[in-house]
């Protein structure tokens, strides 16, 4: 049984998590899986959503500390094994914003520590009811510093560092108050509500949603100005492309666009 296992349903990319023994961990093994599925879905043009869940109990419980520890044996006490574990987690983050398909997230009984990082560094997620988050590290003596990154990049900066600080869980609705989540739905609705918000945006122009999720978070980084100067040209690049034509004339001439995608 594959440790990720990947569905497709049209347009839609369904991964899951399974390796539900060890909650999904973050394995050297889960991280190789991910990392090749990304890869191979950045070149996919077929796929313009994914959704990202977790099999049995838990979506992520964040990496997997026995092999963590394990890493210590070594002689120099793991630093080379744990730099290079950090590294390739951090890979694999930021492989979904770079990847040209909406990536939605759909936790469900925990996502806690670098599993928290992974619903923070997806485009949307839909969570179920019951789901506790946490970057709760500190409290075995390890600061979710790289999960801090994404989730700093979702939330308030204060509601992160209090999250980061006292290893405090917080619930679907205060996570998404805070930010983290765009919704939250009963456990026996989570599979048709995050498809549905799936089937949403994959009956969009995929040239577009490719090219305004790269735009989103390029403008993101840079000031006022220089962000109106790059989604300005960016704009032009998508007015140029000729679907979007099609979809401007065929709202003009009241009709459905017949998209070439």
């Amino acid at each position: 049984m594959a440790i990720l296992e990947r569905d497709d349903s049209g347009a839609i990319a369904r991964l899951t998590l399974n390796s539900p023994g060890n909650l999904n961990a973050l394995s050297d093994a889960m991280l190789a899986a991910l990392s090749a599925e990304f890869a191979r879905l950045e070149q996919d043009r077929s796929i313009r959503v994914v959704t990202l869940a977790g099999a049995g109990k838990a979506f992520c419980a964040g990496h997997d500390l026995k092999e963590m520890q394990a890493a210590r044996q070594s002689p120099d006490n793991g630093r080379a094994y744990f730099a290079d574990l950090f590294a390739r987690c951090t890979a694999v983050m930021t492989a979904i914003r770079n990847l040209p398909q909406p990536v939605i997230a759909a936790p469900h009984g925990i996502a806690t520590a670098a599993g928290c990082q992974l619903v923070a560094s997806c485009d949307m997620a839909v969570a179920a009811h019951g789901t506790r988050f946490g970057v709760n590290g500190v409290n075995i003596g390890l600061f979710c510093s790289t999960p801090m990154v994404a989730l700093s990049r979702n939330v308030t900066r204060k509601q992160a560092f209090e999250m980061l600080t006292t290893g405090a869980f917080i619930d679907p609705e205060r996570a998404q108050a805070l930010g983290l989540i765009n919704r939250a739905v009963a456990p026996e609705s989570l599979a048709d509500e995050t498809m549905h918000l799936a089937e949403t945006v994959a009956a969009k122009l995929g040239s577009a949603v490719r090219i305004g999720k790269r735009a989103f978070y390029e403008q993101l980084e840079l000031g006022l100005d220089a962000a109106y100067a790059h989604t300005g040209a960016v704009m032009v690049e998508n007015m140029l492309e000729p679907d979007t034509d099609e979809g401007i004339n065929a709202f003009l001439q009241k009709r459905e666009p017949d998209w070439q995608q």
